[in-house]
């Protein structure tokens, strides 16, 4: 029945979210207009890394309802919702909400529960019958359309995403301008950089966390192998395991390779936080042969033109 006409594939389901640490409550969060886009930001980022794509699934509402942070998901392919349920299952949605949410709010560790229902059913009893839970959210048709204030949120959020990558100078103005807990990038005089060295070719180099500027000159330079730097990085990042890299370049294969690896290395930072180190990024690099641009991040060449 669910894939046999031409209709789309729609479905619902209701994410319940709740913190085990005492003095982090999620409902109280969000309803702070300081805290919500933090909040939303996190949810938004860990949806995203769960179904491989920014718009696998849809986030209608937000109900506060203490203890519980509520969110109303609509998904519009089965495919989407299959990832989805893989990603829950697994423990991975679960674990990328808790990183994004520890960055976004500048936390030590954001412990969560999680339950997944559709209708009256609770997913959670039925994750290993795949095709049950898919059954149970495509029989939940969505009851709203998306609020104006989840609205607002995605436009503050893609605002922000599309405007970093339109071109360096518009980006570093962007991020000067939004002076906000929730960027990506530690300050550069932040104690949480990890004050380690790594060798390159010899030399001993002091390890950091990635700045804006290594991270556009390696979307500018790094060219068709962004991919394999991409599957490099994985072996350590799980927000990049497959299909995660696959999807990222058909989601931005009109916007070209600049972005692709723009949209990569932004998805190691997000999920690593003060991990995303330049020694971590080096050593991709140095495992797919990319030692000119290295070079190029680690300030060795003295010109601008880097092949």
């Amino acid at each position: 029945k669910m894939a046999g006409s031409s209709a789309p594939w729609i479905g619902s389901a209701y994410l319940f979210l709740q913190s085990t640490c005492k003095t982090i409550v999620l409902p109280s969060l969000y309803e702070s207009s300081q805290k919500k886009p933090s909040v939303f930001k996190a949810l938004k980022l860990a949806l995203a890394d769960s179904t491989g794509s920014v718009n696998g699934v849809d986030m209608l509402k937000v109900h506060c309802s203490h203890p519980h942070l509520i969110v109303q998901l609509k998904f519009c392919k089965q495919e989407n919702c299959r990832r989805f349920l893989q990603s829950y299952r697994e423990g991975a949605l679960q674990e990328s909400l808790q990183n994004h949410l520890q960055l976004s709010l500048a936390v030590t560790t954001v412990p969560l529960e999680m339950e997944l229902k559709a209708g009256n059913e609770q997913l959670d009893n039925m994750l290993k019958d795949e095709d049950r839970c898919l059954e149970c959210i495509y029989r939940e048709k969505p009851d709203r359309l998306r609020d104006e204030e989840i609205t607002e949120l995605e436009e503050c959020l893609k605002s922000l995403i599309v405007h970093q990558s339109i071109n360096n100078n518009i980006a570093v103005k962007d991020y000067a301008s939004l002076n906000s807990p929730s960027l990506p990038y530690p300050s550069q005089s932040s104690s949480l950089s990890p004050q380690v060295t790594f060798i390159f070719q010899g030399q001993e180099f002091a390890n950091r966390t990635l700045t804006l500027d290594d991270h556009q000159k390696f979307a500018k330079l790094v060219s068709k192998k962004w991919k394999q730097v991409g599957r490099s990085l994985q072996k350590s990042c799980r927000a990049l395991r497959d299909p995660v890299i696959d999807n990222l370049a058909l989601e931005y294969d009109r916007e070209g390779l600049y972005e692709q690896a723009y949209q990569l290395l932004l998805r190691f930072i997000q999920s690593e936080g003060k991990k995303a180190t330049i020694a971590r990024l080096i050593a991709a690099l140095e495992e797919n042969g990319l030692i000119s641009l290295a070079e190029e991040l680690l300030g060795l060449h003295s010109n601008e033109d880097c092949s």
